[in-house]
């Protein structure tokens, strides 16, 4: 070997690649990651677990306080109108207002409210803002928030929607 052979470039060098690729990719990965993770909303994590776990037992109160109410009405709903019937075990429900909340499984933000008027003794009438369709999770709340029905439906449903305390739907 003498000193007048030819030097590659740094750039053509195998070496200086072989070592490079490595910490540069986990670099693009990384910035990568932080984009995507910091650009998607993450609406099923809560950031109080305590407090939610504290409202547990508010709930199962409100549930059993429907329960001893004997609650049960029918819903339907007809394109954007809805309407209730509900009785307790002293004979028709008699609260001036109700509120009806539509959760949907995955997505908080389709979630929908209605609020029942009542137009007489046992029967409400509320109007969705749009039809619904899919899979939806539901609860029928008083207006002091005492007590609660809640249950599952699929929408559009030509049959009427039967609500109960236990929390069973079906239409």
């Amino acid at each position: 070997m003498t000193d007048n052979a030819p030097v590659a470039p740094w750039y053509r060098q195998p070496w200086f690649w072989f070592l490079t690729i490595f910490p540069l990719a986990s670099i693009m990965w990384g910035i990568t990651t932080l984009v995507v993770s910091s650009s998607l909303d993450n609406s099923m994590v809560s950031d109080d677990y305590s407090k939610e776990g504290r409202g547990i037992n508010m709930s199962i109160a409100r549930d059993e306080r429907a329960a001893e109410l004997q609650l049960a009405g029918e819903l339907r709903l007809q394109d954007k109108s809805a309407t209730l019937m509900l009785d307790t075990a002293d004979g028709a429900a008699d609260y001036p207002y109700l509120v009806f909340n539509l959760y949907h499984p995955t997505l908080s933000g389709q979630d929908k409210t209605v609020q029942f008027t009542r137009v007489a003794p046992g029967e409400y009438r509320g109007q969705l803002f749009e039809q619904v369709s899919g899979r939806w999770y539901y609860d029928l709340q008083g207006p002091d928030n005492d007590w609660r029905v809640k249950g599952e439906v699929r929408l559009p449903s030509s049959a009427p929607i039967t609500i109960d305390a236990k929390g069973n739907a079906q239409g």
